[in-house]
């Protein structure tokens, strides 16, 4: 290889036949050498990148198979076309930096590590694309092979990791991994904890399960609130009152917790009550009541489109007379359209307004709906605005809350 790259790289002599000293011709070539192959590198880069890998992309839109989509969107072949500039970095640097060994041993080790993650990154995209291509065959209905990838990427790791050791320490690897086999007893009784914390972390980043600034809840260890700190053994969480709970990484991988990121994500955040309605108060609406009711605006349109269809002899609908519409219906359909109009509920996400099932605490009706925003303080003050105003307004469809008599004296 050298020999034959000699005339790319080595112009010392022509120089020194121009009229330069040898030490000037010597260090005029080295520096020429290296011009020349950072050149190369970034030609051979665009060259991969930015041709053989938009070439590969054209290619794949012609296709209609799947597999190669997917491996384009994880970025497969665009990653390991960042091989192309370190390889040839690293074969051109042995022959410009031949007088330096010191130095053309420390680069040469550097892009072999460089050239390791390019490819362990390569492969761990390649594992996910794989799943991604079997989650789109009909044989993966109900299966998956995620645990298996995660398996293939915790051996691919581990084998990088000990590469990567061997390139640093100039040992072998089958030094290191008896070494290793040999400890592996003392260290696992030693750094139990660690170890367990960073397995734990790999499989929380792997999975996305906790990033910082995530409002998780766990009330095993009392913690509720934001994650300040992932660190290899302990995550540190701040909770609402200003207290700082300290929960062990290895545990919110071996145990359940909350993570509500999606309700930041949504920026929105959920509420569920319930009015236990007094079930002796439902009864039928009076033709009077219906005229009287008409006067409320949430429930206007719903009574005269129902008073409509009555007209028409619509036996499929509910006909608003006596004997056919309830006052908790009524009620109902006046909660849902007070929800629709309100200007600090979320109306892009699921509300509900549904019967409990009936209990000796009265008929439970349970409101579900989002506010928009994430602040208890704005959720906290919606929710008990509106209940305020559900509870008075019940009297004026004769409904009443139920509630245990209590005698005073």
């Amino acid at each position: 290889m050298g020999s034959k790259l000699k005339f790319l790289f080595d112009v010392e002599q022509l120089l020194h036949n121009l009229g330069l000293t040898q030490s000037q011709a010597n260090i005029v070539n080295i520096i020429i050498g290296i011009i020349f192959i950072l050149l190369l590198a970034f030609l051979s880069d665009i060259i991969s990148r930015k041709i053989l890998v938009m070439g590969i992309a054209r290619m794949v839109a012609r296709t209609k198979n799947i597999w190669d989509d997917v491996l384009l969107e994880k970025k497969v072949f665009k990653r390991l076309s960042h091989l192309a500039p370190a390889i040839v970095l690293w074969y051109s640097a042995g022959h410009v930096l031949s007088h330096f060994t010191i130095i053309t041993g420390i680069i040469q080790k550097l892009l072999s590590i460089y050239m390791i993650i390019v490819v362990l990154m390569t492969i761990s995209a390649f594992l996910k694309g794989l799943n991604d291509i079997f989650l789109s065959l009909p044989a993966a209905k109900g299966r998956s092979i995620k645990g298996y990838t995660q398996v293939i990427q915790i051996i691919i790791y581990s084998i990088a990791f000990i590469s990567v050791i061997s390139i640093i320490t100039g040992t072998s690897p089958k030094v290191l991994l008896t070494g290793l086999g040999a400890a592996a007893a003392v260290l696992m009784l030693v750094f139990k904890d660690t170890i367990l914390g960073f397995v734990a972390g790999i499989q929380l980043s792997a999975n996305d399960m906790l990033r910082i600034d995530d409002w998780i809840t766990m009330t095993k260890y009392g913690a509720d609130g934001t994650v300040m700190e992932i660190s290899l053994n302990t995550v540190k969480v701040r909770n609402f009152d200003k207290t700082i709970t300290t929960i062990p990484t290895y545990t919110l991988v071996s145990d359940s917790f909350i993570n509500w990121r999606g309700v930041k994500d949504e920026d929105a955040r959920r509420f569920k009550k319930h009015l236990s309605i007094d079930m002796k108060s439902v009864k039928y609406c009076t033709p009077e009541m219906i005229d009287r009711l008409k006067h409320l605006q949430p429930v206007k349109d719903y009574i005269e489109h129902n008073s409509k269809k009555a007209a028409k002899n619509d036996l499929q609908a509910l006909v608003l007379h006596a004997g056919e519409v309830t006052n908790l219906t009524l009620f109902r359909k006046y909660t849902v359209n007070i929800l629709k109009n309100h200007p600090g509920i979320n109306q892009k996400l699921p509300m509900m307004i549904r019967q409990l099932q009936p209990a000796e605490t009265g008929l439970p009706l349970e409101i579900t709906a989002f506010c928009k925003g994430t602040d208890a303080l704005v959720l906290e003050e919606l929710q008990s605005d509106l209940f305020d105003h559900l509870i008075a307004v019940l009297t004026e469809f004769e409904l009443a809350v139920f509630q245990y008599s209590t005698t005073f004296r």
